[in-house]
């Protein structure tokens, strides 16, 4: 199973900056996907941003949302998040030289926990530091 970070998921239901190369690694993509359930709050105040900033309008922001779902019921295992896997985000954002902000660091934790093969991510921050804590890096 492959993590698949929330930024991921961001750039393939938006228009971004990587949003093409998001779309042709998940069109290729054969494993499975998961991501921890934070992940929808985490995209919901991505759309809510996107509308706050003017680069999405609140009918483009429901249509990401509406894909976004249709992700998660079809090819995302929303997973869990127990208590102690807040506790391991919560020790690994305490590591200023790793630089996690905490969300990162509750999806690195979540990653951990659940074995997964390797992490997707657009962050190199989180990259570095899934490698670091030896769960490959998928960097698109």
């Amino acid at each position: 199973m492959l993590y698949v970070d929330t930024s991921v998921l961001v750039a393939l239901c938006t228009n971004e900056a990587k949003t093409a190369d998001v779309v042709k690694w998940y069109s290729a993509c054969t494993q499975g996907l998961a991501s921890a359930a934070w992940c929808v709050t985490e995209f919901a105040s991505a759309m809510g941003l996107k509308q706050r900033t003017g680069q999405l309008t609140p009918a483009h922001a429901q249509s990401a949302w509406m894909q976004f779902e249709r992700i998660c019921a079809n090819d995302l295992q929303l997973l869990s998040v127990e208590a102690a896997t807040f506790h391991t985000g919560a020790v690994l954002t305490m590591e200023a030289v790793a630089g996690l902000r905490a969300g990162d660091a509750l999806h690195l934790a979540c990653a951990i926990e659940h074995k997964a093969q390797g992490m997707v991510t657009l962050d190199a921050v989180l990259a570095k530091n899934a490698k670091r804590l030896q769960v490959k890096p998928v960097v698109i």
